[in-house]
């Protein structure tokens, strides 16, 4: 992965066609501060079948965005998960809902970010969507759009910026 600050990033292209700056809305719960990648979108309400079934057709590099309505009343992640998505090489994981095991996550070399922690696991039922536009967080977050996220926050473009 190539050293970036999404600081530098901003100021260098926050001028560009479909740059994008998130709210800071989330926390991260997982060991890796710095990562980027292009995402793969799924959209679940307090049901993480999905969230296994994307995370095992993954490519290494790639980063999860999670919408489940901004729930937090049941964890759409937690270390078993965690464990499919280190294993796969993912660079991280955005929730825009809750995990759970959160002692446990940070012994995971990936990023996970979420809106809260929550001990009460989620549905099986395999509810949800995959590849939609989401929107979440004050941005539009695009199937196959380029993710940034270190110490200051989420940055989205549609072009590689490092």
């Amino acid at each position: 992965m190539a050293i970036f600050r999404t600081s530098d990033l901003s100021d260098k292209h926050s001028g560009d066609i479909g740059f994008q700056v998130a709210e800071p809305l989330f926390h991260n719960y997982g060991r890796r501060k710095r990562f980027s990648g292009l995402i793969s979108t799924i959209k679940v309400f307090e049901d993480n079948a999905f969230v296994v079934d994307r995370l095992e057709q993954m490519q290494a590099g790639s980063v999860l965005v999670v919408d489940g309505g901004a729930s937090v009343k049941r964890a759409l992640l937690g270390d078993n998960l965690a464990r499919i998505a280190m294993t796969k090489h993912i660079a991280g994981i955005i929730i825009n809902g809750a995990v759970r095991d959160v002692d446990r996550l940070l012994n995971f070399d990936l990023a996970v970010l979420a809106l809260a922690s929550c001990p009460l696991k989620c549905h099986q039922a395999g509810k949800g969507e995959h590849n939609v536009n989401l929107k979440f967080a004050g941005v539009e977050w695009q199937p196959n759009q380029y993710v940034y996220g270190d110490e200051d926050g989420l940055i989205l473009s549609p072009f590689s910026l490092v």
